[in-house]
C-alpha cells in the first residue's frame, strides 16, 4: 500500500480556551498544523480531488471545532480535530495535530506551548 503526507501549517485562529476565566474572556490566537498520511488509492494516478484529502474542507472542519465549544485542555481540542479528520476522510491512515498556543498564562518569558496529538483511522 502506498502512503503520501500532506501538511496543513499554521491555520491561525482566535478562540477562548484554557483553564482560567480571563483565557475565555479575553480570548486569543491559536495555531494549529495537521500532517495526514494518506492511503495513495487512485487519486495520484488519475490525478483527482475523488479519493484524496480535500484541503478546504480539511480547514473549515478544523476551524468549526476550533471556533466551537470552549475546551479547558489543547490536549482536549487537539484530539477532537484529529478524530473528527479521520472520521470525515477514510482515506487518512493517521493524522498529527499541533495546537500552539502563543499566549499561554506561564510565569515566564516563552514563545508558545505547543501540543501534539497523534490519532490512526483504527483508533477508537
Amino acid at each position: 500500500m502506498s502512503q503520501y503526507r500532506i501538511a496543513m501549517k499554521n491555520c491561525a485562529f482566535f478562540a477562548r480556551h484554557g483553564l482560567y476565566s480571563e483565557e475565555e474572556t479575553l480570548g486569543q490566537r491559536f495555531f494549529v498544523d495537521a500532517v495526514f498520511t494518506v492511503e495513495a488509492g487512485q487519486a495520484l494516478v488519475d490525478d483527482s480531488i475523488e479519493g484524496t484529502l480535500d484541503y478546504g474542507v480539511a480547514y473549515t472542519l478544523i476551524s468549526q471545532i476550533v471556533l466551537g465549544e470552549r475546551r479547558y485542555l489543547i490536549e482536549s481540542l487537539a484530539l477532537t480535530v484529529a478524530k473528527a479528520l479521520c472520521a470525515e476522510f477514510p482515506m487518512i491512515v493517521m493524522v498529527e495535530v499541533t495546537i500552539r498556543k502563543p499566549n499561554a498564562p506561564v510565569q515566564g518569558v516563552l514563545d508558545y506551548v505547543e501540543v501534539t496529538v497523534t490519532h490512526s483511522r483504527d483508533a477508537a
